[in-house]
């Protein structure tokens, strides 16, 4: 819901609803959950007089647990997880698309022997009985890279680690989702109503509360089957080099993260991207002081509306079509201001419509750049879909599309071929390619290489 006429934002991002998923830090995280809606019905123009099957749904078997919100409680709680066996089953709540950091406000886990707990970080003077309790175990996550940050963040770092998502897509599972996976392997249906909720509320409510629990429910059960898929499909060393791999994760900075800006390809001229990177970057500081996402400020839309006219005046501003959000009429001076900065701006210092990258360009570029690189490229691309379907997983996993354009743009000097093939397992491990990624697709780089030259 939004209201392009309030004119007071309110301190709280409780006070309001979201206007839109925030571009900010991977913003509104994926739907773990996506794709659980309950089973296939019948096949097209088959005819049933019975309704279609759907899975049971998913339940607390041992009832919701309570939230540990205190230091005392939290000793407990990791004496409990400690004495406990097997992998841990772990899960974070973050606020994203309400608040600006990416931090957990609820922690899941559970492990066999010592049942479900759900800890609220927030209140709490440190996480470091917890951290002891998982030292040395297996941590079971579902899309470990969005949750690994924010446990980073509160001293959680695991000594191992088994990435549900990863490993079906390592097995060819077409859809991924925590809630699809549950349904397709334990025959469970997980409920998905509160993915978008804003965790930092208190108190949570018990719905929500519930909603959280089961994430971890039936998390080690998952994991056990997928590994005997992996074991089965002969995949489970490629599944551990990409965990091990995982351990030490972190997000990768976006440069220049302005650029993208929702609709900006309408700003015309350097001063109008120089408006852009302005009036984001205020926004983003009010955002960070605050924390809410950006979004709650202004949307992308009123930037751009303020770029694409340049109104210097806190007048002219709010009378800009366009400019709109709850911190539009709030922080119209501000706004101004940095746009009458950029209206003195010299020219040199204004951005520029494409920056020069450290990397190659863009590959529709390369035909006229290098043709001898985009014949190197679109032979390896093939050859890499063709393994990638032998061995039934995405394209992207064999190699990322990144790796793959930086090795063939500019590869090795030499064309004797093993000591080619001894360079580009050297780019590619450079690159963090893991061994059995290199393995698969070091030969058909080397003669991609090989034979665009002879051509």
């Amino acid at each position: 819901m939004t209201d392009e006429h309030t004119e007071n934002l309110p301190e709280s991002p409780d006070e309001t609803a979201s206007d839109s998923p925030s571009p900010h830090a991977s913003d509104v995280r994926d739907d773990d959950r996506a794709g659980a809606e309950g089973a296939t019905g019948p096949e097209p123009g088959l005819e049933t007089d019975t309704e279609p099957e759907t899975a049971p749904l998913l339940t607390l078997r041992d009832g919701l647990p309570p939230v540990t919100e205190t230091d005392a409680g939290l000793r407990d709680a990791a004496a409990a997880i400690a004495a406990g066996s097997g992998p841990v089953a772990i899960d974070a709540e973050r606020a994203s698309g309400y608040r600006y950091s990416n931090r957990a406000y609820l922690i899941q886990l559970r492990r066999e022997g010592s049942g479900s707990w759900l800890i609220d970080p927030i209140g709490l003077s440190t996480l470091a009985p917890l951290a002891d309790a998982l030292s040395g175990t297996e941590w079971i996550l579902h899309a470990a890279t969005q949750d690994l940050p924010c446990l980073a963040e509160v001293g959680l770092r695991p000594d191992a680690l088994f990435d549900t998502e990863l490993a079906g897509r390592l097995l060819g599972y077409p859809r991924v989702g925590l809630g699809t996976l549950v349904e397709t392997v334990l025959g469970f249906h997980l409920r998905k109503e509160h993915s978008a909720a804003d965790w930092s509320t208190r108190p949570l409510p018990v719905p929500w509360l519930e909603y959280a629990a089961l994430d971890v429910e039936v998390l080690v059960e998952l994991r056990t089957a997928l590994a005997a898929q992996l074991e089965e499909a002969g995949k489970a060393e490629w599944a551990r080099q990409e965990f091990d791999h995982l351990r030490d994760f972190e997000p990768t900075p976006r440069v220049d993260a302005w650029r993208r800006t929702s609709g900006m390809h309408k700003v015309k001229g350097r001063r109008g991207l120089a408006a852009v990177r302005a009036m984001w970057t205020l926004r983003d500081e009010i955002a960070a002081q605050r924390d809410v996402t950006p979004s709650r400020i202004v949307p992308d839309s009123a930037i751009v509306a303020a770029a694409m006219t340049l109104p210097t005046e806190r007048g002219r501003l709010l009378a800009t079509k366009g400019f709109h959000g709850r911190g539009a009429e709030r922080y119209a001076s501000r706004f101004a201001a940095v746009l009458a900065e950029v209206a003195e701006q010299p020219e040199g210092e204004l951005p520029v419509r494409t920056p020069r990258g450290d990397g190659p360009p863009v590959p529709r570029a390369w035909a006229d750049k290098d043709p001898v690189a985009a014949h190197r490229l679109s032979t390896a691309r093939a050859r890499l879909s063709e393994i990638a379907e032998r061995h039934q997983l995405p394209a992207e996993n064999l190699l990322t599309p990144d790796t793959l354009r930086r090795v063939l743009w500019a590869p090795p000097r030499t064309r004797d071929p093993g000591e080619l093939l001894d360079a580009v397992t050297s780019l590619l491990s450079a690159h963090s390619a893991r061994g059995w990624q290199i393995a698969l697709t070091a030969p058909v780089l080397t003669q991609a290489i090989l034979e665009a030259d002879a051509a």
